[in-house]
């Protein structure tokens, strides 16, 4: 009896060795991924402001990103995708500001004024909600890559997460429903065409037999982000209604994510710009 508890005991600590370097080596991936981007912006701000290093390139990112709540690798983003802003004026000197669009979510999912975290995490709520099943992610568009980026997840095991941290045009459902702006229904993963072969064993592996994908886009046709719902058994064609619901659904965060892109984004790089003026060719500190 002493024998085996022993082996139990040493096989437990083996099996946690090994969950703990498989985390850290999706964490090291994860970091690889947004590396190469954040220090390209970083290269660039080095450069426009003449700061004396990188680490004071990255001290503007953070500032702004902590500033106005948005993500350092999206801040990155947009300072590799907008404009080079002339040296002695503001970023967007024509920008003409909107007021936050009114997002009509059931009460259960309404997300507070103001924070893209908060409404993303409420898209996924209620995608969940409507389609019944605990299963699901938001992903938002690459500006730089193009395709989709992971952002939020429940759910999902972690080599499902790691997997499909971004995805291109092509293999999955939610490329299909970001390239034709429509609503896909994955009735069952291990048939459906829509997914190549690496995406549908991936699925399958984290326990997924049928998904429903919504893409979030504007009124001028962008898919700036997508939902999906996945369910642990094969899916029934949702109803006339539950789609409906989430066409809604769709069409107001996409149109509320655009104003957040034109207008808290671009609030950030107008403070990273003026930051950057005043400390031209000086150090500036991590915060």
């Amino acid at each position: 009896m002493a024998e085996a508890a022993r082996r139990g005991a040493d096989e437990e600590r083996e099996r946690a060795e090994l969950e703990r370097l498989r985390a850290e080596a999706r964490e090291l991936r994860a970091r690889a991924r947004a590396h190469p981007l954040i220090s390209q912006a970083q290269g660039v701000l080095q450069e426009r402001y003449r700061l004396p290093d990188g680490d004071s390139a990255f001290g503007l990112l953070q500032r702004a990103s902590q500033r106005f709540n948005v993500k350092l690798r999206s801040l990155a983003d947009v300072v590799l995708t907008a404009p080079r802003p002339d040296e002695d004026a503001l970023w967007f000197p024509r920008r003409v500001r909107s007021p936050e669009p009114a997002l009509n979510f059931p009460a259960p999912y309404r997300p507070e004024p103001g924070n893209r975290g908060a409404v993303l995490s409420a898209v996924l709520s209620q995608t969940l909600a409507v389609v019944e099943t605990s299963m699901g992610n938001v992903q938002v568009a690459d500006r730089v890559k193009g395709g989709l980026r992971m952002e939020k997840h429940t759910g999902l095991t972690d080599d499902f997460v790691d997997f499909f941290a971004y995805v291109g045009e092509e293999g999955t459902s939610c490329a299909a429903a970001a390239r034709d702006l429509t609503q896909v229904t994955v009735t069952d993963v291990s048939t459906d065409p829509v997914f190549d072969e690496a995406a549908r064993a991936q699925i399958l592996a984290a326990g997924s037999l049928g998904c429903h994908s919504v893409p979030l886009s504007t009124a001028s046709g962008m898919c700036v982000a997508m939902v999906s719902a996945h369910a642990d058994h094969t899916l029934r064609r949702l109803t006339d209604t539950q789609l409906k619901t989430l066409e809604v659904m769709g069409a107001e965060a996409g149109r509320w994510l655009a104003w957040h892109d034109r207008t808290v984004v671009l609030d950030a790089l107008e403070y990273l710009h003026a930051l950057g003026r005043r400390g031209r060719g000086t150090r500036i500190r991590r915060s």
